[in-house]
């Protein structure tokens, strides 16, 4: 900031942001008040004297990020994001967490101007800003130039004993370290004080020690309300090139006189008389509520300016950098803009008919690597499962400390780090991400799709080993209730082809959807491609359910997805055979089948046709709404079993007598 502050002031502008939080949170009647007024001084420092940001331009691609990772202690966010200028009117803030505010209890990327991910399940935060860094770091190897730093920016947290007790923030950490991120930069809220009581309880060993295991630097803060203190580690931790936890002892509710430093700070509304014996205590007045000294305000929204000038100034490094590299600026533009090139899907490969054929997770390698060739922005990795979930990048680098350039990232066995991260690259900019693990292990990493989901975030998610045909691993490693799980939760795309060219095409969807993660559901074991001069085209996956062939005129729908597909087809040829009238629809995702108008939907499901059987090696949760009362579905509702594959989808039932057994009992049914 320009204009600077007397001691006395400063101490104002830090209570201005103090109780600016409590008003909220108690005119709400509910919200976390001890993480605001522990932390005000450290987030005072941090958005007045280092965050470059512009609050009339939340998505400046050079913006410092700021991440409040313990999202319980929002009206701490809120409040900065009002006093520096945002799109944030006080009128929202006296709306907290009421129906249809910009201020919920927790901040949501995409709906309030200024936040960066959507955090308060604890350890997300942590993880997407790792995410975020390694961004970072790779767009500024792709496109900095000496005299240009166009990604020249850092990474700032507060992060809180939940965030760090919670294993994917460990995860994340040990990734962050090895990776030498050295533009990550958090604040650890040190207050001793969780829920059930003092940490003391659960959480002793020595934290720092445990940071710098993982390599990073980490700095001590005694007194969180030393606001020098504060600031002389932030520029500490910009010189070195390791990640930096900053250590700050503070007190959860600052100020409150009976509920400072304990858990009732945490997550109650501190009470009338006790916010307002708190404002006394700190020379604040009582009444109004939401109350900001003009003077106050004014030297917050100098953010104003001096954001507007350093966007300025950016632009105009930027205009001359596309006049000495044209292409560079050119390509940038584009992939910030989220625009595919031309001709980005020229190299995708289109499979023979094949009775042997090959597993969709083969396919998926193939197509990927072909985009890839196309695509810069893809960038991604596996949890330590390169080799089975065929991802690797050919020719590419590795994404590594010394080669940020590189575009495959090795994430380690860290499944619920690794989609935090990835929806922290995603979040970005710039970047079109992906991760793999087996499909089974998507119970790991959960909580980051379910973010992905609820932030509309479009990234891609590789899941292989799709059923019980994994085989002899056995039910720990056999999905069966894991592609039910997906399809449960809202705004995820969920595709499982059918066989290779399916594949492809499923690509093609995850590649161009803007709006939700798509997860792609891939097999280990191969499967018919199949002969599309005699089925439909495979194209036709985009719109979620397709009519892959009629044999005469159909009496009776036999429906899949994946690797059952082709036992349908095997099995209405057999009854087509014995003269019974079959459609067999190729079913990969019921999600773009749902987005599909009445007509479409009725084109292939018509309402006439009442015998339907649907066959899916996994729980049958859902399937009735497309079978319908009269139909049946052949599914899997126990564990798997070790023994080689085609033994356990035969002993499980997933043969073409099955389905003929089954179809036949629904035809006679349904006379």
């Amino acid at each position: 900031m320009t204009t600077k502050l007397t001691p006395e002031q400063e101490t104002q502008a830090i209570n201005a942001l103090r109780f600016l939080a409590a008003d909220m949170i108690q005119t709400a009647k509910s919200g976390h008040p001890g993480l605001p007024m522990g932390d005000a001084a450290i987030a005072y420092t941090l958005w007045t004297r280092h965050l470059r940001h512009n609050p009339k331009n939340s998505k400046w691609p050079n913006r410092d990020r700021f991440i409040l990772s313990g999202g319980h202690g929002s009206a701490l966010l809120y409040a900065l994001l009002y006093l520096t200028g945002y799109d944030l009117p006080l009128e929202e803030l006296k709306r907290f967490r009421q129906w249809g505010s910009l201020t919920p209890g927790h901040p949501e990327v995409g709906l309030t101007p200024g936040v960066e991910t959507t955090t308060g399940p604890l350890g997300q935060g942590f993880a997407n800003g790792v995410g975020m860094a390694i961004a970072q770091a790779h767009m500024a190897a792709k496109f900095n130039r000496p005299g240009y730093p166009i990604f020249d920016h850092y990474i700032y947290a507060i992060v809180t004993d939940g965030d760090l007790m919670e294993g994917v923030a460990s995860e994340a950490a040990s990734l962050a370290g090895h990776l030498r991120l050295g533009r990550l930069i958090y604040f650890y809220d040190d207050n001793r004080i969780t829920i059930d009581g003092s940490t003391d309880i659960a959480f002793t060993e020595d934290r720092g020690k445990r940071f710098e295991a993982y390599g990073w630097q980490v700095l001590y803060v005694e007194d969180g309300n030393d606001v020098e203190a504060i600031d002389a580690a932030i520029n500490k931790a910009k010189a070195d090139p390791r990640p930096s936890l900053i250590v700050c002892r503070t007190h959860i509710g600052y100020g409150l006189p009976h509920k400072q430093d304990t858990p009732k700070a945490h997550g109650e509304p501190p009470g009338e008389e006790e916010l307002a014996e708190a404002k006394r205590r700190l020379g604040w007045p009582v009444e109004p509520k939401f109350y900001v000294p003009d003077e106050i305000l004014a030297f917050y929204r100098q953010a104003i300016p001096q954001g507007e000038a350093w966007e300025r100034a950016w632009a105009g490094m930027l205009d001359a950098y596309g006049r000495k590299y044209p292409d560079l600026a050119r390509e940038l533009e584009r992939r910030w803009s989220g625009k595919l090139p031309k001709d980005w899907d020229a190299d995708l490969p289109t499979f023979p008919a094949d009775p042997k054929g090959m597993a969709t997770r083969a396919a998926s390698g193939k197509a990927l690597n072909a985009l890839a060739k196309r695509l810069p922005e893809l960038i991604g990795g596996s949890a330590d499962l390169t080799p089975s979930n065929k991802t690797k990048l050919e020719g590419e680098i590795d994404f590594q400390a010394d080669t940020p350039e590189g575009r495959y990232i090795h994430f380690g066995v860290r499944e619920h780090a690794m989609g935090a991260i990835l929806n922290g690259l995603a979040l970005y900019g710039g970047l079109k991400p992906f991760d793999a693990t087996f499909l089974v292990f998507s119970d790991y990493l959960r909580p980051a799709l379910r973010i992905a989901a609820l932030s509309h975030i479009p990234n891609i998610w590789v899941f292989t080993h799709d059923s019980i045909g994994v085989g002899e691993d056995g039910p720990t490693h056999q999905p069966v209730e894991h592609v039910a799980a997906l399809r449960a939760m809202p705004n995820v795309i969920v595709i499982r082809p059918g066989d290779a060219n399916e594949t492809v095409e499923a690509w093609k969807v995850a590649v161009q959807r803007q709006d939700a993660p798509v997860a792609l559901i891939l097999s280990r074991q191969a499967m018919p491609t199949l002969d599309r001069e005699r089925f439909a085209p495979a194209e036709g996956l985009a719109r979620g359910a397709y009519v892959l062939a009629d044999f005469g005129e159909p009496e009776i729908i036999l429906m899949a997805s994946g690797s059952e597909v082709a036992l349908v087809v095997a099995a209405a040829e057999k009854l087509a055979a014995e003269g019974i009238g079959v459609r067999v629809v190729s079913f990969p995702s019921w999600e773009l089948f749902v987005e599909q108008d009445a007509a479409y939907q009725a084109s292939v499901f018509p309402a006439e046709i009442k015998a339907r059987v649907a066959v899916e090696a996994g729980v049958r949760m859902g399937w009735e709404r497309w079978v319908g009362d009269q139909g049946a579905v052949i599914s899997i509702e126990r564990y798997g079993a070790s023994a080689p594959g085609p033994v356990v989808m035969e002993k499980f039932g997933f043969t073409v007598d099955a389905v003929l057994a089954k179809a036949k009992a629904v035809l006679e049914a349904t006379k």
